[in-house]
């Protein structure tokens, strides 16, 4: 059995998949900095997204299982570069970019549970504002 994360966003419960055999470094930097805690917030230009800033966690892992066409409830890392490290949360159409263009990410892990609850979460962090997020092993 893979292993999961539990993701808790403004008290909306998700479980996620992690993808070890497409992301083996990402998923393994990921476990050993968890729990990971931090503000949720609505992506400016990935469109149905939300990103967590991911700078001060010690991840450094590489680009694996590449995408910039994330589907809803894939968990993208990007480990930085053009951009600042962040994960992208897709709650609905998302085309992963930045000020400067389209960006890859690492696929690391798909939610798996609670994908009903995702255009919820969506609302949340759209009109109410960077939402809580805690990110722990299930």
């Amino acid at each position: 059995m893979s292993s999961r994360l539990i993701l808790t966003v403004g008290g909306i419960v998700f479980i996620a998949e992690l993808l070890e055999d497409a992301a083996p470094e990402t998923c393994r930097k990921m476990l050993a900095a968890l729990p990971i805690e931090g503000r949720l917030i609505q992506a400016r230009w990935s469109g149905e997204a939300a990103w967590l800033p991911m700078d001060g966690f010690g991840i450094e892992a590489p680009l694996e299982n590449a995408t910039s066409h994330p589907s809803r409830g894939d968990l993208l890392y990007y480990p930085g570069g053009v951009s600042e490290k962040e994960m992208l949360i897709p709650y609905g159409a998302a085309c992963f970019s930045s000020r400067v263009g389209q960006l890859q990410g690492s696929h690391f892990a798909t939610i798996v549970e609670g994908t009903e609850r995702l255009g919820e979460m969506g609302r949340k962090v759209l009109w109410d504002g960077a939402q809580e997020i805690r990110i722990d092993a299930e």
